[in-house]
């Protein structure tokens, strides 16, 4: 599996955060659809954004601050972050130590789909209220994850342990009650929306696809993958522009190629998603790879 790693001391960087950010971070995706992620920063490091997966980490060291719902969170060494989709959260040092972390996005239709299998009809995606915790369940899984190198059975058990994981953690938020959902729908509509990601989509494309109504697909999209259909095949774009990115590829070319207006549209659309400008992350990832957390010697 490819592993990219960075190191940066923080010169000659695009500041778009309010202060200086130092350190290095590593990614690795074993199959599509999972990225495991570890990094060691300091300073403000990432403005506010959104994912499209589910994300589960551990802090492992320092002391890890971001706004989320609302409300300002705290997460310390062995304590456990769960990031629902399309949730709106910054990042930071808490201190001047800066701090670490691991964590797993993965794309809500796999947890679906394991929580299917599991109970034998379609289920949603767990809603865990407290984003930070002690889970021992949940941290294993992470710890076992960056422990052993990543094939497609290994995904799967990973898969299973991290939905069951987030179900036992689930504490409302969700009626008990399964919504109806047409499954088979909403998956022909991903996987529309997998083969055109780097062009525009309209809602009329996908009512004859889907046999459902653009409102019904997208209350049903939500409920099944945890966002929109407009934003999942904005967030399909902008995974595409950023593995042109790690081919050491031309910002300017990337932004076409992924089918954005322009540079500038390109680099908000970046932004929103990662926290970080395009420039800045290819600064951030100009290194070896190596997800153990040892940084490159040069």
């Amino acid at each position: 599996m490819g592993i990219e790693n960075t190191r940066s001391g923080g010169e000659g960087l695009e500041r778009s955060c309010k202060g200086a950010v130092a350190g290095w971070l590593a990614s690795s995706t074993p199959v599509e659809g999972v990225e495991l992620f570890r990094a060691s920063l300091t300073g403000e490091v990432y403005q506010k954004h959104r994912h499209d997966t589910y994300a589960v980490g551990v802090t492992d060291r320092g002391v890890q601050v971001f706004d989320y719902r609302g409300s300002a969170r705290v997460s310390t060494r062995g304590q456990v972050v769960v990031l629902y989709p399309d949730e709106a959260h910054d990042g930071r040092a808490g201190t001047a130590d800066g701090f670490g972390y691991r964590i797993i996005y993965i794309e809500p239709a796999y947890l679906c789909e394991a929580l299917r299998a599991a109970r034998g009809r379609p289920y949603p995606l767990p809603f865990v209220s407290e984003p930070v915790s002690v889970n021992a369940r949940l941290s294993r899984a992470v710890e076992e994850a960056f422990r052993t190198s990543l094939e497609s059975l290994s995904v799967d058990s990973l898969i299973v342990e991290l939905a069951e994981g987030l179900m036992s953690a689930e504490r409302g938020g969700r009626p008990a009650a399964s919504p109806r959902v047409d499954v088979s729908a909403v998956e022909r509509a991903r996987r529309f929306l997998d083969a055109e990601r780097t062009r525009v989509v309209h809602s009329s494309e996908l009512e004859p696809i889907t046999g459902l109504t653009r409102y019904d697909l997208a209350r049903q999209f939500r409920i099944m993958l945890g966002t929109s259909p407009h934003r999942y095949l904005l967030m399909r774009r902008l995974a595409f522009a950023r593995d042109r990115i790690h081919q050491q590829c031309p910002l300017v070319d990337v932004a076409c190629e992924a089918g954005f207006a322009d540079q500038a549209h390109f680099t908000r659309a970046f932004k929103s998603a990662f926290g970080l400008t395009p420039a800045r992350y290819r600064a951030l990832r100009a290194g070896p790879a190596d997800l153990t957390g040892r940084r490159p010697v040069h």
